[in-house]
């Protein structure tokens, strides 16, 4: 399938709710060449059918060159708050090292409030508007969340993929829909399909001795098999892969230096085993 010409990261709004301070570093992506309601539908009905045109640009085969960095990205909000600000971060690491180069952050008014099934139209916004803030592109972005592995094929890992015509790889810590085809065993590689209407949507993995699985799927320009390939190798003992523990621990930072910055009281970090991740 053809792909989209990449975007030019210069001229996304992220939108400001009253009274919210502008910054120029929100001004980065050209939506001329992203259509509007890809990133702000007008509806869930709206949305729905968003999804679906998006997902028929997901190129689920190997589409990438050279690694030298990897990327992950995570979100952070106040506990249990499903309309708040979204903090978004981003990290880029060196291949093979896993060493951090940089890191980027982002925080903005949420356009929609949490809605299964619907995160991307929730946080790619944001994380789109630090993905800009990076000095260099990144050869692969592992994001937390579901890739293809859901009901209409656009996981947030495939809508930001899209959105950025960028490889990206879903790495979930829980299940939206289908069910594993077998047992999974207790080992680190251990691994078994996750099928959904008779289709592999993701892999079962076990990425640390008897912790729970990930779920690993193509996001945009990798296939399965490379992905899960990609996320045992980027994994340092944790149950998470170094890029997307990384950017959760950013996101949490960043969250915490914004509430201190405002005068509020921050809300505890949630565990990082326990969050949602539809």
């Amino acid at each position: 399938m053809k792909r989209r010409t990449p975007h030019c990261l210069s001229s996304l709004v992220v939108p400001c709710a009253p009274g919210w301070p502008k910054d120029d570093r929100m001004t980065l992506i050209d939506t001329s060449s992203v259509p509007h309601d890809w990133l702000y539908p007008a509806s869930l009905q709206a949305a729905s059918q968003i999804q679906r045109e998006m997902a028929r640009q997901v190129v689920r085969e190997d589409a990438l060159g050279p690694v030298s960095t990897l990327a992950g990205v995570d979100t952070s909000m106040k506990w249990r708050d499903t309309t708040g600000p979204i903090h978004a971060a981003i990290v880029l690491l060196d291949w093979p090292s896993l060493a951090l180069r940089t890191s980027a952050a982002l925080s903005a008014p949420s356009p929609i409030p949490y809605v299964p099934g619907y995160l991307g139209f929730r946080e790619c916004p944001s994380l789109v508007g630090a993905y800009a803030q990076l000095p260099a592109v990144p050869d692969i972005i592992f994001v937390d969340g579901h890739g293809i592995s859901h009901p209409r094929g656009l996981g947030i890992a495939s809508h930001l993929g899209v959105l950025l015509d960028r490889p990206t790889i879903g790495v979930a810590k829980s299940i939206l829909v289908g069910e594993p085809l077998g047992p999974l065993g207790e080992e680190p590689g251990d691994r078994t399909p996750l099928v959904w209407k008779g289709e592999t949507i993701a892999m079962v993995l076990r990425t640390r001795r008897r912790a729970r699985p990930l779920y690993i799927s193509t996001g945009h320009r990798v296939s399965l098999e490379t992905a899960v390939s990609w996320v045992m190798q980027a994994t340092r003992g944790y149950r998470l892969p170094e890029p997307t523990r990384l950017a959760h621990e950013a996101a949490n930072a960043h969250r915490r230096r914004q509430v201190a910055l405002e005068g509020g009281p921050d809300a505890a970090v949630l565990p990082l085993e326990d969050e949602a991740d539809l």
